[in-house]
């Protein structure tokens, strides 16, 4: 006997045509930024868009360090522009899946409808509270969809009103990703610097910074530039190998940038170079804005060489803007990615007194920051982006920690932390500044994430 399918449907309401919101769903980067950030999820393979015929291939990890694993295969059914497509499980861990995506107009704007029809292995032989859990894991996934949706259109709205032509180097990294799939959904057009051999048919342009080769040339005219790329500076112990590698890294990489760009005839109007607010050492819980002088340690020194080599733009005549970013959070990366890692059973209630304070940033933020920046004509010079509510480290745990139902454990003393990172625990881990944000939001930005719990929340899928 076959059963018959389980239903989930979710319709929401965005302020935007239906064309417009389909046209959204048909451009690059729309899965990257609908598939939920807590989901560890790779990509391994796509062709085409959500047309019929396309294919998607995925690999989702659970469990504490991606112990477990499972794939899903996706085909494209049909597709009938401006108003619905409809794609299927080919092979994955459900018995069967059928998704439909249905565009109408409202009164405001227009409505998605989402409808799924799925089966689970042994349904027959489920329990209730498991047909459950699977609706309520849907629940999740189409809220950050929609929340992510609609914050991202009105976005567009003020942003993306002229499509540009953009370079973006670092874009394989994890803030290159987000940027780069909210930049293409907003109907941009991003090249990309990439190490290895390029394909022009993917709009890729080779570069090796320790040759020095980056030929622009042949590249067509850029409206504007943002530059990411350098070594990951890590969390764990300082080599002078490691050390080198970084500060040369941003260096040479921005100097070769801006050479290049400087050559061209026709030059973007905008150069933005990332930074990081590491650059103002230990300021303890005083206000820091963009004046505040340089500290005199390797973070600062690197901010220092690196914000040097960028201003460099300026004299060629593109506007130039170094964001010095706060600590990034998401999922998918960086700090945040390994306290979840490494939190599975509890959560360490502080490093060291857990009186430093965390200037902290969400990784859309991040990326809509550098989308404001490109269009902000006004914005020069370096730029505070973090989220207008520090916190002490010992809050953000304690937050994380709510947000996740995951226990406090004990603080990590000091000694321990220096005897285990050495240099980088002074530098990174026990250190802190309370940043402003003051110029950024005086410049007409907005935060998409003001306050750390919420932030968490969005990330996590744990909402009240």
């Amino acid at each position: 006997m076959v059963y018959p399918p389980l239903l989930f449907t979710h319709t929401s309401e965005y302020p935007c045509s239906a064309q417009e919101l389909y046209d959204w769903h048909s451009r690059e980067g729309a899965l990257e930024r609908l598939l939920p950030p807590w989901e560890k999820v790779e990509i391994l393979e796509k062709k085409g868009g959500i047309e019929a015929g396309a294919r998607v291939h995925l690999r989702f990890h659970s469990g504490p360090f991606k112990l477990f694993s499972f794939e899903f295969h996706a085909l494209h059914l049909e597709n009938n522009p401006g108003h619905s497509f409809h794609d299927i499980q080919q092979r994955g861990p459900f018995a069967s899946w059928s998704h439909q995506h249905f565009f109408s107009e409202s009164n405001s704007g227009c409505h998605l409808e989402d409808r799924v029809e799925y089966r689970l292995p042994l349904q027959r032989f489920m329990m209730r509270p498991l047909r459950q859990a699977a609706q309520h894991s849907l629940e999740r996934m189409f809220r950050h969809r929609e929340e992510q949706l609609r914050a991202d259109i009105l976005l567009h709205q003020r942003y993306s009103s002229r499509p540009l032509r953009l370079l973006i180097s670092g874009a394989g990294g994890v803030l290159g990703r987000e940027l780069l799939s909210l930049l293409t959904t907003g109907g941009h057009e991003v090249w990309r610097l990439v190490r290895r051999k390029a394909d022009p048919a993917r709009r890729e342009i080779r570069w090796n910074i320790d040759n020095n080769d980056l030929d622009l040339s042949g590249a067509p005219p850029f409206d504007g530039v943002i530059h990411l790329a350098g070594e990951y500076i890590g969390l764990y112990r300082w080599t002078e190998k490691k050390k080198r590698q970084v500060l040369e890294s941003r260096v040479r990489g921005t100097r070769l940038l801006v050479n290049s760009l400087s050559s061209l005839r026709q030059r973007p109007a905008v150069f933005i170079s990332a930074s990081a607010i590491g650059c103002y050492g230990n300021c303890g819980d005083t206000p820091t804005d963009e004046t505040h002088p340089f500290a005199a340690d390797f973070i600062s020194r690197v901010c220092h060489d690196w914000e040097k080599e960028a201003q460099a733009a300026e004299t060629a005549g593109m506007r130039t803007v170094m964001m010095r970013f706060g600590v990034g959070l998401t999922p998918k990366g960086g700090a945040l990615q390994r306290i979840s890692d490494a939190s599975f059973c509890g959560c360490i209630r502080a490093l060291g007194k857990g009186e430093q304070i965390l200037s902290w940033v969400s990784i859309d933020d991040m990326a809509a920051s550098l989308l404001h920046a490109l269009t902000c004509s006004r914005l020069s010079g370096p730029v505070n982006v973090a989220a207008p509510n520090p916190v002490s480290n010992r809050e953000f745990l304690r937050t994380f920690a709510r947000v996740t139902g995951r226990p406090l454990l004990f603080p990590l003393p000091a000694p321990l932390l220096r005897m285990t990172f050495g240099e980088l625990a002074n530098e990174m881990l026990l250190s802190g500044c309370r940043v402003s944000s003051q110029k950024l939001i005086a410049s007409g930005f907005t935060f998409r994430h003001p306050e750390l719990e919420a932030a968490l929340r969005a990330m996590y899928g744990r909402w009240k």
